[in-house]
């Protein structure tokens, strides 16, 4: 029965074994890889869809793993999210030649580690998760070796990802100290006798995780990684590891402390304001598209926060409704910035956008409709996934989160409306290539469609996620 419910784990561990023997004995064999990775990913998600998502609640080994609605639907959000940054990461690689074995297989075993993350309940499997997770990154950031942006990136994530495990773990020993076990169950039965204490763990465990998601005032990592990455990585970045951490964000605060939540409901509703009032006004000043990804990045993971810091099921629903949008919105972004090229040379400058309207018309509205929708314009899926946070803040009566929320959107708005009046209303520069993959054109076109047509069919994402219950 365990095997059963593992089993998507279990298959992706053992085909990222395969690949690894396959990678070595077949010479120039990243092609085959990439496209037998394609596949994996999508069967794990089918595997994950058939076994598991029916199932209410079952804990395995000894109550340290959980098989739940939550954690299938979050792994299927996961594997399909990876799916599609690698299957538009192909072009971009041969440009720079790094289009190695290693690129799907990294991603391969980091997803691995999100997988364990999301279905972890215990401290212990929960930051064997982390860990597999973060070391595939970091190899991941400095991917490209030849660039000297890129192998700063690496160390500068692995450095400070260092620090935050650190005080993570630490804060995982002091709640073992002071209940005995590392269970989220058993830790939920000591609470009343370790109330002040334990709240040292949580500090520290959230200041962990508020790293991994770059919330404020831990994102100093977010902007420099981001644009040093390589940009396939760098989109892999924004997307997927939010999925697990968020996922974790719930369990970690809905099952063992959710006793405390007077303690950990301050410290949540302060990394939300922090986070969308820095993320909105440290944007304005940026030239380079990524580092402006990155700020708005962490502006959003303020929003999935104010989602939790509710204390309510409909929070914790609207938070993955958000993260979920969230994700469409950055998949068509990055897939407008890997068009972008020119002469086999990738532009990441808001300059480059000048006049784009002129020569690509149908790229510049896709990037109106986006960055529209990530400003939170009506009626495109930003703007309801904006809507559904506020509507649970504002049901918990936190009228100074709503505020500093709405306060933060007009001010996000300013940098977005500031890229669409440069693509439309300055003189255009050399046109960019249109040679484009197919792929790349699908994930533009999926996003773009997603994002536009939602309010037809809001009821349908938002049954998905009504199965959600904490509370």
């Amino acid at each position: 029965m365990n095997l059963v419910l593992i089993f998507p784990e279990v298959f992706l561990s053992l085909s990222i074994m395969f690949l690894l023997i396959l990678g070595v004995f077949k010479k120039k064999s990243s092609s085959l890889i990439q496209s037998i990775s394609l596949v994996i990913l999508l069967v794990t998600a089918v595997i994950t869809y058939n076994e598991t998502l029916g199932i209410q609640k079952i804990l395995l080994f000894n109550d340290s793993v959980i098989i739940d609605y939550l954690s299938s639907l979050m792994k299927i959000v996961t594997l399909l999210g990876a799916f599609l940054v690698l299957i538009i990461s192909s072009n971009y690689l041969k440009t720079f030649k790094i289009h190695k074995i290693e690129y799907p297989i990294l991603i391969l075993s980091s997803v691995l580690g999100m997988m364990i993350m999301i279905s972890s309940y215990d401290l212990i499997v929960f930051y064997m998760g982390l860990e597999l997770q973060s070391l595939a990154l970091y190899v991941l950031a400095t991917f490209n070796r030849d660039q000297l942006k890129s192998s700063e990136a690496g160390l500068k994530y692995f450095v400070l990802s260092a620090l935050s495990s650190g005080l993570l773990l630490y804060g995982c020993s002091l709640i073992y100290g002071f209940t005995g076990t590392t269970n989220f169950n058993l830790i939920a039965a000591q609470l009343d006798s370790n109330e002040y204490a334990l709240t040292f763990g949580i500090v520290f465990i959230l200041v962990g995780l508020a790293f991994k998601i770059s919330a404020v005032p831990f994102h100093m990592w977010a902007p420099d990684v981001y644009e040093g990455s390589p940009t396939t990585v760098t989109l892999f970045f924004t997307i997927v590891p939010k999925v697990a951490a968020l996922t974790v964000f719930i369990r970690f605060l809905y099952v063992p402390f959710l006793n405390l939540i007077d303690q950990w409901q301050t410290i949540l509703i302060f990394l939300s304001v922090a986070s969308m009032l820095f993320g909105a006004i440290a944007a304005i000043g940026q030239k380079n598209l990524k580092r402006l990804i990155a700020y708005s990045s962490i502006g959003h993971v303020g929003y999935a926060l104010a989602g939790l810091a509710t204390g309510s099921n409909d929070g914790i629903q609207n938070s993955v409704i958000y993260i979920i949008i969230y994700i469409l919105m950055n998949l068509g972004l990055f897939s407008c910035l890997l068009m972008m090229r020119r002469n086999n040379e990738y532009f990441e400058s808001i300059d480059d956008l000048s006049g784009l309207s002129k020569n690509h018309p149908l790229l510049s509205i896709s990037l109106l409709v986006i960055l529209f929708s990530l400003a939170g314009i009506p009626p495109l899926a930003g703007f309801f996934a904006k809507f559904y946070i506020f509507k649970s803040v504002l049901e918990q009566s936190m009228y100074f989160l709503a505020i500093v929320g709405l306060l933060s959107t007009v001010i996000a708005a300013f940098y977005y409306l500031r890229i669409i009046k440069i693509i439309y209303f300055d003189k255009e520069k050399e046109s960019f290539d249109k040679n484009h993959n197919t792929w790349l054109k699908f994930s533009l076109a999926l996003s773009t469609i997603s994002i536009l047509f939602y309010f037809i069919f809001p009821s349908e994402i938002i049954e998905i996620v009504s199965k959600i219950n904490f509370i």
